[in-house]
């Protein structure tokens, strides 16, 4: 069927680039056309269709404009209510005309009514239609007519043979394609709500299987592609990373060890690594990150340690350039606030092989940086960078071995399904002597009472932080709430030296509060969210997280995990403002009960879904459309198990298979 230009635009507007695309975009829900609802017999809360005669209709004034009418059949009278409205609809609901009307039925104060029911002309000479109507997600100036008209066309013209052969569908009991898309489109007529949703499940879960293993295939297939190129193998005695592991203060978990044998490991071979490293806040990846980059640099090569945030960047660089001193190691820092004499230096080390290290933001990836002979990329919470800056700084030398780093643990079906292309290590013990932070939920109305644990505890050689909420991503509203709040703590607490760090301070000062904090000159720090990664200080016991109810869980548990890290017990103060929504209650309850970072994550993905925990990264990974990971995990499983039978034997089913699923997608995986 010919589309007309401008109707071709507004597919492509919702994603559908070819006929086939459009068998694939699935009826939200359906309306029942197919009967009839006396009016005596409706009830509120259901969606029905009543036929009958106006037998009033005005427009009325109060409590604001709106057209009411009157339909009336045999059993009773049903009000009809527009609060928008054209002239032709006047017409079409004059008295005496007789209409068929769909919608919710609400109880009014007269009785049962509709408001902006689907109305049409009713009598013998409208028959009822045969087949549930479905209703389709649209976009401005593409009617529901339109759509369902092409999307007929499109089932009634394709041939929708099957990708998967029957040896495989037959042990998972699903349906065949066809007669999926056919059920899904035209479902059968006289079932209830429920009835028709059970009818409907075994279709559903054919579409969602054949999205799940589409994915688990393109990662696959891209797994497989990385480990057919070149790397260079970064073999060495050891000798470097022994001498620091001597050094060190403290042992390696059992945890730590074991992630570092499988990143050692990885990297001897002459394929690159590409290997994300889990572990809660605080678990020690820092340690694991400078092992790897050791052994990158005895063997030769220089490694690139990029973090997004300067202040989480320059803690990597302090720290790291203190544990690799007595090595004979000095890292270089580069960053977008350096003085460009500072850049250019920087950046010519790098490029001439002066330095084995190179620690900074994504400043590293700009095209000035060229590394002389770069073997190691490690890139800390690594979901904060987008799938083209990742590229970006692999494209700048060969084909380096890859360490991604986070500290937002990702929920079990989240890391088979987005991160199946990746290895991945969890260090999923904390090193000993941390102390569990207790967590207290606590009213505005109670500020005074927080105000006087804060004083006595900075009194006690404690320090704190007192973090400032965020105010609708708005930078401007949460530095100044954040200078607020510091001018009431310092009025508040004169006795106590207090100091403030927010995303508009210059780097250099920014980086003296933290150092004077760290030292201990500092009582209390009131920060922004900037300090949500990365920032250590052992003597800071107590935490108040001003407005709570605004963050995410994931950056409670952030926030959280900065507190805790000495032998102290440590407190953490959820300061909350009522009303509290829904979600918001929901919120807090989880992060009050729960101190286990994969245990949170498991329930903000079921709070938020996997767009948003994916960060940046969802950039360059198709989302899911049909699939939902908390309700559909069996079918994950099976759709694992399957991708790999299908690549190892029967190849042309997988390519066919993937044909149908991803020819229109964004093709990022590699990164």
């Amino acid at each position: 069927m010919k589309v007309p230009p401008a109707t071709l635009a507004k597919f492509v507007k919702l994603g559908l680039h070819q006929p086939f695309d459009l068998v694939l975009h699935l009826p939200l829900r359906y309306e029942d056309e197919t009967r009839i609802t006396r009016i005596g017999e409706l009830l509120p809360g259901e969606t029905a269709q009543a036929e009958g005669e106006i037998v009033h209709c005005e427009v009325m004034y109060r409590p604001r404009r709106s057209l009411v009418c009157q339909l009336q059949d045999e059993t009773g009278t049903l009000t009809l209510r527009f609060l928008n409205f054209y002239p032709s609809q006047q017409k079409q609901l004059a008295v005496g005309k007789k209409i068929r009307a769909l919608g919710e039925v609400r109880g009014g104060f007269f009785g049962v009514e509709m408001v902006h029911p689907k109305c049409r002309a009713g009598g013998e000479e409208a028959p009822l239609k045969q087949a549930l109507t479905p209703i389709y997600p649209t976009t401005a100036g593409l009617p529901q007519g339109t759509l369902q008209k092409h999307i007929q066309a499109a089932l009634a013209g394709l041939e929708l043979p099957d990708t998967l052969p029957e040896a495989v569908l037959q042990p998972l009991r699903l349906p065949d394609f066809a007669a999926s898309v056919q059920q899904l489109h035209n479902p059968p007529p006289h079932l209830g709500e429920q009835e028709l949703a059970y009818h409907l499940r075994p279709y559903l879960r054919r579409i969602k299987f054949d999205e799940l293993l589409a994915q688990q295939l393109s990662m696959r297939v891209h797994y497989r592609k990385r480990r057919s190129r070149n790397a260079p193998p970064l073999a060495c005695d050891g000798t470097l990373a022994a001498r620091l592991l001597q050094a060190l203060p403290f042992r390696l978990t059992g945890a730590q060890q074991k992630v570092w044998q499988e990143i050692s490991g990885d990297m001897t071979q002459s394929h690159p690594m590409q290997r994300l490293l889990q572990g809660d806040v605080g678990s020690g990846k820092t340690i694991v990150a400078a092992l790897a980059a050791l052994q990158a640099i005895e063997s030769g090569y220089q490694v690139a340690l990029m973090a997004p945030t300067e202040i989480l960047a320059e803690q990597h660089y302090l720290k790291l350039r203190d544990w690799l001193a007595p090595l004979g190691i000095a890292p270089v820092w580069l960053s977008g606030s350096l003085k460009k004499k500072d850049k250019t230096a920087a950046a010519s080390q790098i490029a001439q092989g002066d330095t084995p290290l190179a620690i900074g933001t994504h400043a590293l990836f700009q095209k000035e940086v060229e590394f002389a002979k770069l073997g190691l990329v490690i890139v800390d919470e690594q979901h904060k960078f987008g799938v083209q800056q990742r590229l970006a700084l692999r494209g700048k030398g060969g084909e380096p071995h890859q360490l991604m780093m986070s500290a937002t643990p990702i929920p079990r079906t989240l890391a088979m399904s987005y991160y199946a292309d990746l290895d991945v290590s969890v260090i999923d013990e904390l090193p000993p002597g941390r102390t569990p932070v207790v967590t207290k939920l606590v009213s505005d109305g109670r500020r005074e009472e927080v105000f006087e644990r804060v004083r006595q505890a900075c009194l006690a050689s404690k320090q704190a932080y007192w973090v400032c909420p965020l105010i609708d991503e708005s930078e401007a509203l949460q530095l100044q709430t954040a200078l607020e709040t510091h001018a009431t703590l310092t009025q508040a607490f004169p006795e106590l030296r207090i100091g403030l760090v927010h995303g508009k301070l210059p780097n250099d000062e920014k980086a003296q509060t933290m150092a004077a904090f760290k030292r201990g000159d500092l009582h209390l720090l009131v920060a922004t969210t900037v300090i949500e990664v990365g920032v250590d200080v052992p003597n800071a016991s107590l935490m108040v997280i001003d407005h709570a109810e605004r963050m995410g869980l994931a950056q409670l548990h952030q926030l959280r995990g900065r507190v805790g890290r000495g032998a102290a017990e440590s407190l953490c103060v959820l300061l909350y403002q009522q009303p509290l929504s829904e979600l918001a209650r929901e919120r807090l309850r989880v992060i009050y009960e729960n101190t286990d970072g994969f245990e949170i994550a498991r329930h903000d993905l079921k709070l938020r879904g996997p767009g948003e925990l994916l960060g940046a990264r969802q950039s360059g990974v198709p989302m899911l459309r049909f699939a939902d990971l908390e309700e559909d995990a069996d079918l994950l499983d099976a759709a694992r198990d399957v991708a790999e039978k299908l690549l190892l034997n029967h190849a042309e089913a997988a390519q066919a298979h993937l044909q149908r699923w991803m020819a229109n997608k964004p093709d990022f995986l590699h990164a």
